[in-house]
């Protein structure tokens, strides 16, 4: 059939429809945010203190060195006019726009903000006055380094959400597709922003991934196996074998419970639960239940005793082994060395070896995340959970997106709101969206005592009447770093593994957080370092180190398996007195308890 004839009236038509779609989802989106839960505003920023003292250092360089801020001043006033200049003999001499200087910026690769004289204006200007604030910051001598720190993070925000390519009428991309499309794709983009605000109630949180793209159990998380055990706290999956023979000494991996495990096992040729057991393990992982109001009181106790001790105990029983061989993947490495520590004073010798997955022991130095970890947070995140009895997952996933806000929300709002796309069919987003809520007494407990006090480190973390301290721990370990990491810096993950008074090894993966755990071999992608030196220190130990192409998957199975016994026949999941519960991937990973 041959398409409709574009005609003036025929856009019109077009046009008047898509204003009257508009008006009705304006009223879903006005209804939508009437009905907003109840602002914590403690959440929603620094606390106005940090304010003060950025106003006061500022004030305080100004009294003390006025040229510096002058100088500032006159060179941002400079740059500014110099532009203006060029730009105005460029288009005296009938060219189109000066020569740009500035360095390549994903946001504004279109085309468009080069060869258009206004769009070109805008985005040098705005790199040009970012530049100006980060000078300003930079030269902020009277704050001390944690003030400025947050000063920074904070302004930077700001400078990225003021981009030119985050608001229509300055976006070249979003405008030419309103044009050709009569207006379709910001009828589009609001159906989606309306969508994303009322699965929020209210607030706002940009879909990354098609929602209707995946489903555990079917196309992603699809590793055979089987829950062998559960309680309030978790549920535990032996994985079926694939080998005629396994390692004695079995292996347990405890993943974090601010996301689900099946990060390890998104799809066949990424899962490291699948090449795990393709290596000869039995391999057990821990899926944690998603948790509401009535985990209120669940604090690191719980999860120590009910979670870690339990769970060792379990595959102990089902191996019929006196050891196990553990993992520990972020907050869950960190409590991993919370029960290596513990058991060390009571003389429990259960676990044989331990793996750290980008997990931090010593805070003293947390990175990007250090932001968000002062009181004024704190505060608000003790309010909020003592009003709810958790804490939901909006607010984790909304603090680690804006640590990446380019990537994980301007971007995504971008193609979403003023593009009209709908999101895309990615497994990696789906997860990342696929977030639970945390226990209350438990992120207290965590962010206080871990944290911010950093007891874990300095040897004065209490837990079920002992003194904890790391140096207590000789249990062979090996932790994997990440270079880029965002949320565990690798010079942390270095200085707690550091701690440990048994034998150790250190291996930084490339990449970031999750690129750099989730990195199989066969990709080559992302290569790693190793240093069999004595550890000092991280720069010490990283200008020795030697680099390896690829994987570091092999390089610590080569490790492990030096430590998980001789082979034997492969064990199918269970016995006489673990019956098969349900198969994997369980039915905890997929619960989301409601508000």
């Amino acid at each position: 059939m041959p398409s409709e004839k574009v005609t003036p009236e025929r856009n019109i038509e077009v046009l008047n429809k898509n204003l009257e779609r508009i008006e009705v989802l304006t009223q879903r989106l006005v209804a939508s945010l009437a009905q907003q839960r109840e602002k914590n505003q403690a959440l929603e920023g620094p606390g106005q203190e940090l304010y003060m003292k950025a106003a006061a250092a500022y004030l305080s360089e100004m009294m003390t060195n006025p040229s510096k801020i002058l100088e500032q001043q006159v060179s941002y006033w400079g740059k500014s006019l110099r532009h203006l200049a060029a730009a105005q003999e460029s288009l005296a001499a009938g060219e189109v726009v000066p020569e740009d200087q500035s360095a390549p910026d994903r946001r504004f690769k279109n085309e468009m903000w080069n060869s258009h004289p206004y769009f070109n204006f805008i985005k040098q200007q705005y790199l040009m006055s970012s530049e100006a604030i980060g000078h300003a910051i930079e030269g902020l001598d009277h704050l001390d380094a944690t003030d400025k720190r947050r000063v920074d993070f904070f302004a930077r925000q700001i400078v990225d959400l003021m981009s030119p390519a985050n608001f229509l009428g300055s976006n070249p991309e979003a405008l030419e597709k309103a044009l050709a499309t009569n207006g379709q794709s910001l009828v589009d983009g609001l159906e989606n922003l309306v969508r994303d605000v009322e699965a929020n109630d209210g607030a706002l949180a940009v879909t990354l991934s098609d929602p209707n793209a995946f489903e555990v159990g079917k196309n992603i998380a699809t590793s055979k196996g089987s829950v062998v055990f559960q309680n309030r706290m978790f549920q535990l999956i032996q994985y079926a074998p694939t080998t005629e023979k396994v390692h004695k000494i079995p292996l347990i991996i405890f993943p974090p419970w601010i996301n689900k495990f099946y990060i390890l096992d998104l799809k066949e040729k990424n899962s490291l639960i699948k090449w795990a057991t393709a290596q000869g393990y039995t391999l057990f992982v821990v899926s944690w239940v998603n948790p509401d109001a009535s985990y209120a009181d669940v604090g690191i106790d719980t999860y120590v005793t009910e979670g870690f001790l339990t769970a060792i105990s379990e595959v102990k029983k089902i191996t019929n082994q006196p050891q196990v061989n553990a993992v520990g993947y972020c907050i869950a490495g960190t409590m991993l060395s919370v029960t290596l520590a513990y058991m060390a004073k009571i003389g429990d010798k259960s676990i044989r070896s331990a793996t750290f997955f980008t997990a931090l022991a010593d805070f003293s130095d947390p990175g990007e995340t250090g932001v968000f970890l002062e009181a004024d947070f704190l505060d608000g995140i003790e309010a909020e959970v003592a009003s709810k009895g958790y804490l939901h997952r909006f607010f984790m996933q909304r603090t680690f997106s804006y640590l990446r806000a380019n990537d994980l929300v301007y971007g995504p709002a971008i193609k979403s709101y003023m593009m009209g796309e709908a999101p895309p069919a990615f497994d990696l987003l789906y997860w990342n969206g696929d977030g639970t809520n945390l226990s209350g007494r438990l992120v207290i407990e965590y962010l206080r005592k871990f944290c911010f006090n950093n007891e874990l480190s300095k040897g004065e973390f209490t837990l079920l009447g002992k003194t904890l301290s790391l140096k207590d721990v000789k249990t062979p370990t090996c932790a994997i770093a990440c270079e880029t990491d965002h949320i565990a810096k690798w010079q942390g993950s270095f200085a707690g593994l550091n701690q440990f008074r048994g034998p150790k090894t250190f291996i930084l993966s490339e990449s970031g957080h999750i690129a750099g755990i989730v990195n199989p071999p066969n990709r080559d992608k992302y290569g790693h370092y190793t240093n069999d030196a004595k550890m000092v220190s991280p720069d010490a130990w990283k200008d020795g180190a030697k680099f390896n192409k690829g994987s570091w998957w092999p390089n610590w199975e080569s490790w492990l398996s030096r430590r998980s016994g001789a082979m034997v026949m492969a064990r199918i999941p269970g016995d006489a007195s673990h019956p098969v519960i349900e198969s994997a991937p369980g039915s905890y990973i997929k619960h989301h308890p409601t508000d």
